[in-house]
């Protein structure tokens, strides 16, 4: 059975891909840090579709958690086929409003989180030569927003730690790539106005937004072996707006 660790994985877009993985037979590790009973139900949900798995607690900022749990996992688990570094924050602000904890947080959990777990994983990946990283950056990384210089930031150097890491383990069988969203169906964005939700709509050309199947399609499609010659891309699932 392939195996899949999706990071920040009890709702949203994570939550998707935990799923999509789940259809497709894999044994999933659903890591969360704080929210027990919603990870519980993406595991009763993935066993429900005829997938199996575990739940992880840990925060992935966290470097000696990560260094300790993920290695341990790894070895259980005998190998590892995909990493999803998902899990993310955001702490939107103005840059004049903007303080030094709320640049900091989302650069922790957004950027070191994912250098984190590939840095505790990366022995064995390379011992095993195969495997699959895929980063979930943003839009935002490539663009900017205004009152997100900290999210785009964090997301612009997944981009970039993308590209270096895909250089880094293509001769070992590993591809690397990053699956960039636009906006997308969440509860973040159910909570827009009417006026909000349009001006975002005439933006995109697919005149609608996404959802987190959208987004858990193309990861799953660059962790597949269909997706062997494709290495240090960004995917990028926006409807368009971006083009």
């Amino acid at each position: 059975m392939k195996t899949v660790l999706v990071t920040g994985a009890s709702r949203g877009i994570g939550k998707a891909i935990a799923l999509a993985f789940a259809k497709q037979g894999y044994y999933v590790v659903i890591n969360f840090r704080s929210n027990a009973a919603m990870a519980e139900e993406v595991l009763t949900e993935v066993k429900q579709l005829g997938g199996d798995g575990e739940l992880l607690q840990g925060d992935v900022s966290d470097y000696g958690w990560a260094s300790e749990a993920l290695p341990e996992m790894m070895k259980r688990l005998e190998h590892l086929d995909v990493i999803v570094n998902n899990a993310g924050i955001t702490r939107d602000q103005l840059m004049l409003k903007m303080t030094e904890e709320d640049f900091d947080q989302v650069l922790t959990v957004n950027l070191k989180g994912a250098f984190n777990c590939v840095k505790a994983l990366t022995r064995g990946l390379m011992k095993q030569r195969y495997g699959k990283i895929v980063n979930i950056t943003s839009i935002i990384g490539k663009i900017g927003n205004i009152g997100q210089a900290n999210y785009a930031a964090s997301k612009a150097g997944m981009i970039g730690m993308t590209k270096s890491w895909a250089k880094e383990f293509a001769a070992r069988g590993i591809q690397v790539n990053a699956v960039a969203p636009g906006f997308i169906e969440t509860e973040m964005t159910e909570s827009l106005s009417d006026v909000v939700r349009e001006s975002y709509l005439k933006m995109i050309p697919a005149g609608k937004l996404g959802s987190a199947e959208d987004v858990a399609e193309a990861v799953l499609f660059v962790s597949s072996d269909k997706a062997d010659y494709i290495t240090g891309q960004v995917i990028t699932v926006d409807g368009g707006m971006t083009m």
